[in-house]
């Protein structure tokens, strides 16, 4: 097999992985219309766009220091990107780019992404997950007197408001809710619900419930479906936050006890009601055991999140659901109780599942996300928020397209008038340049930015400044009298350390680039990487492969190159 059949092998093994690379094909896309997600099956490039060409999101986020103080807000967001980064990698989109700012900043951004209120909840969501136990004693009945006198006090001298008298009936308690893990069977969830009708039967015995109503804290909380659990009309909660906010009431509240709001609101006769649940300050089990959790669909509970802990946890999450059998858990994420607290009907131990109550499979996929990502170590608040339409990305895109193309004429026209055959042999060999960049750009899934397009036009000069290089050592060569096949042979070869250097230097500059860079910085840097790749195959291997051929078939008497 002659050099020359090899070369022709391996340009064409190239091409056709380049074609392949690019070759349109079916990809499905999701379009937000009327509030919900429409997929639909379009023909096209498979060369991805950055935030710039095909819209997006951008996101700014800094430390939320309204809950607490932080000491280094450097390290803290160092922590914290690291969590973010999680989460966006498994959100799905193409080339995020998540990056820290100053001291104080992360930014992200997200191509394709254009619904706020998932990307916002995804990356600023703390999910810390707690098991805790309900209370089941009352604890909170016997302190509301106290609480009322302390409120008194304070709507006397004006240091709180009172509570909105619209809606002030009382609210329906809720119906029992299905639990959160495995169901209980029929015989268990009697015998629950008899000792709650035996709880809440002593309460009114013993006087708990009638006079500590007419209050103005206690009148807002009605006993909801379980022992622990009160019902907040939704006008009437940030009223009760604020009384609970006050130093003495949270001083007056049970030791050892929390109060935690549940993360859905209830429909009863036309308004909503805020589910307010008493629960064992200590959790029995934290997330920082959790080692997985995935989404499924279960035929009794719907849309589920099972989680798996690791053995550690497995054992003490074991040890303390068998204490607390018949007793109700709250699963609690982000101080925020999901659904209904279920009752504990045996030890579990590393295997469990959270119940989304109704939400959609995306609901669970999203939670799911963000307890594999972990949680997050400071609390985050978005400073700035914007979306990028498409129209700018489409846009971007032509005028990006127009720009190469005239680069590309204007390359073309000076080559073939300047240096004649050898120009046309250089401009072949562009073709295959330009082919072998967007296969690369393509096969290793990047992503084409407006500054990458402003790359691959710069590499297309680099890629003839290679050819210029070699076309004048050859025209040196001719002027001293040698013949066109050594003055070719000598001209590639002489002008090969100097190809190199500038390829290198600028293929280096590139990394540093991508190192450090940000999104668009990135873009450039790989597309000018790809083609400076691209530009020395062509220049060095296509380019002399094409003289090759010429001079094995014209014989030597009749070879001449005018350049």
């Amino acid at each position: 097999m002659s050099t020359i059949t090899k070369r022709l092998i391996a340009i064409g093994l190239l091409t056709l992985g380049s074609l392949f690379a690019i070759w349109p094909r079916t990809i499905t896309e999701r379009t937000r219309q009327g509030g919900r997600f429409v997929e639909k099956k379009v023909f096209r490039v498979p060369i991805k766009y950055g935030l710039d060409l095909q819209g997006g999101m951008h996101i700014a986020l800094e430390v939320d220091e309204s809950k607490q103080a932080v000491a280094d807000k450097s390290e803290a967001i160092d922590r914290a990107l690291k969590v973010v980064r999680t989460r966006i990698d498994e959100f799905g989109t193409t080339e995020p780019v998540v990056q820290k700012v100053g001291n104080d900043r992360i930014i992200v951004e997200l191509p394709g992404i254009d619904d706020q209120e998932r990307a916002e909840a995804i990356v600023q969501r703390s999910a810390f997950l707690q098991f805790q136990i309900v209370d089941e004693s009352g604890a909170l009945e016997r302190v509301l007197p106290r609480i009322d006198a302390i409120v008194r006090q304070q709507l006397a001298s004006g240091n709180v408001r009172a509570a909105p008298t619209a809606g002030a009936a009382e609210p329906e308690a809720p119906a029992a809710i299905t639990s959160l893990l495995k169901p209980a069977d029929s015989s268990a969830a009697a015998g629950r619900d008899s000792t709650r009708a035996d709880t809440a039967a002593a309460a009114e015995d013993t006087g708990l419930l009638a006079g500590a109503r007419n209050g103005p804290f206690s009148r807002l909380l009605q006993p909801g479906g379980i022992p622990g659990e009160y019902i907040v009309d939704s006008v009437q909660v940030p009223v009760v936050q604020s009384y609970l906010a006050l130093p003495d009431v949270q001083a007056a509240l049970p030791p050892g006890k929390v109060l935690r709001w549940g993360s859905k609101s209830l429909a009863s006769g036309g308004r909503a009601l805020i589910p307010l649940y008493v629960l064992d300050a200590r959790p029995i089990i934290t997330g920082e055991h959790l080692n997985g959790a995935n989404p499924a669909t279960d035929p009794v509970d719907g849309n589920v999140v099972q989680f798996t802990l690791d053995n550690q946890g497995g054992r003490r999450f074991g040890m303390e659901t068998a204490k607390h059998v018949g007793d109700y858990m709250a699963i609690v994420l982000d101080d925020r109780v999901m659904g209904q607290p279920p009752v504990i009907q045996t030890a579990i131990t590393t295997r469990g599942q959270i119940t989304m109550r109704g939400q959609p499979l995306q609901a669970a996929q999203d939670l799911a996300l963000v307890l594999r990502a972990g949680s997050l170590p400071v609390p985050l608040k978005v400073v700035q928020m914007r979306s990028i339409g498409p129209s700018l990305g489409e846009d971007a895109v032509h005028r990006g397209i127009w720009a190469g193309v005239i680069a590309v004429a204007l390359v073309v026209a000076i080559m073939v008038i300047y240096y004649r055959f050898a120009g046309l042999l250089a401009v072949a060999g562009l073709v295959l340049y330009a082919l072998f960049t967007l296969g690369a750009l393509a096969g290793f899934d990047a992503v084409l930015t407006l500054p990458g397009l402003a790359g691959f036009v710069l590499s297309i000069g680099i890629a003839v400044d290679a050819n210029v290089l070699i076309f004048e050592r050859i025209r040196e060569e001719l002027d001293r009298g040698r013949a066109v096949r050594p003055a070719v042979d000598a001209g590639f070869k002489h002008a090969l350390s100097a190809i190199i250097d500038s390829n290198v230097t600028t293929a280096l500059t590139a990394m540093v680039l991508y190192w450090f860079g940000t999104g668009p910085v990135r873009g450039f840097a790989v597309t000018l990487l790809a083609g400076t790749a691209a530009s020395m195959i062509s220049a060095i291997f296509v380019v002399r492969t094409f003289f090759l051929m010429w001079l094995n078939r014209v014989p030597r008497g009749a070879q001449t190159l005018s350049i």
